[in-house]
């Protein structure tokens, strides 16, 4: 969607249209809730944060200024929102992945990447909070350097330094397991 049609849809959601409104929810809401869940690691924490993004959202709406894009805003809000939930409470670890197993593996070879994948969320899970948040941003998420460092209130250069430290990180955690493996 160009930057023009998303102002008028913005321009159309805080004059009270429905479909309007409904467009915006329906292009943002997988992304806000996915940032959320991979925060958060609790479903229902997760659509509780991406409520209240939407909720802030019409409030602002009627003063929205185009100096980001609704995205950039919205999981920038959402962000926030789970910070503010994490410093109340203890992180909940996500103890699995969600299955995506392939029907064509065999019962060990399915059950060796449930392994691995569990393993790799731990570790993603125990990185410190900035830079999970920017490798969720950038490797889960898609999203550029730019834009997430946009998302984070962080320049890009903290961004990828943010990002290189977390892939160090992983890459040394796993390194050390297949050499204690052996």
């Amino acid at each position: 969607m160009s930057a023009i049609s998303e102002r008028d849809e913005i321009a159309r959601a805080a004059a009270g249209d429905r479909m309007a409104q409904s467009a915006l929810v329906n292009r943002h809401m997988p992304v806000v809730w996915r940032v959320a869940f991979r925060m958060l690691r609790d479903r229902q924490e997760a659509e509780d944060v991406t409520q209240e993004t939407f909720l802030r959202a019409w409030k602002m709406l009627p003063d929205w200024e185009d100096r980001a894009k609704f995205s950039t805003w919205a999981c920038t809000v959402a962000i926030n929102l789970c910070r503010d939930r994490l410093k109340k409470k203890k992180p909940i670890l996500m103890d699995e992945l969600p299955e995506q197993t392939d029907l064509a593996l065999r019962p060990e070879q399915a059950l060796t990447q449930k392994q691995a994948r569990a393993r790799i969320a731990a570790l993603v899970d125990a990185l410190p909070e900035r830079q999970r948040e920017a490798l969720t941003l950038c490797a889960f998420e898609g999203m550029g350097n730019i834009e997430a460092a946009d998302t984070m209130g962080v320049s890009v250069e903290a961004l990828e330094s943010l990002l290189a430290r977390a892939r160090r990180k992983l890459r040394l955690e796993l390194a050390g397991e297949s050499g204690a493996s052996m």
